[in-house]
């Protein structure tokens, strides 16, 4: 289902248009649900909740990409696109900003600050953007 949008950010070289398969969206939700079920486990580290909320929240925001039938080899696009894939509202997808931005802080250069409220914002976040997929799915393409 193509976005006009997203069809600019093809032009441009940001996305690639490609045809996702139902197995691929299927697994791309139960990945990012196991994951975010894991995140709201208070027995975990706050730094292992923050990695799989992130990875749970990348995981279904690309679900809705490949629905839609777009790729990015980025995950700042993955998020950036939801505003179009899943109409998420921009305070929503700001969450995801800074939680990418720490995600790489801690990836390229060691430092992982995170706090209980950005964990929790991220799992609020990730919890909407995962009912948001998982409606897409119930949605004929």
């Amino acid at each position: 289902m193509a976005l006009p949008e997203l069809d600019n950010l093809v032009r441009i070289g940001s996305l690639k248009a490609e045809a996702g398969t139902q197995g691929e969206f299927d697994g791309l939700l139960r990945s990012g649900s196991v994951r975010l079920k894991d995140a709201q486990n208070t027995a975990n580290s706050l730094e292992s909740r923050f990695d799989l909320a992130y990875n749970a929240a990348h995981a279904l925001s690309l679900a809705a990409l490949r629905w839609h039938g777009y790729r990015s080899e980025h995950r700042y696009t993955v998020f950036q696109s939801l505003t179009h894939t899943l109409k998420l509202p921009a305070e929503q997808w700001r969450v995801l900003d800074q939680a990418h931005r720490k995600r790489n802080l801690a990836e390229y250069e060691g430092d992982l600050d995170v706090d209980a409220a950005l964990l929790a914002a991220l799992i609020r976040v990730a919890l909407e953007v995962a009912a948001r997929a998982e409606a897409l799915g119930a949605v004929k393409r």
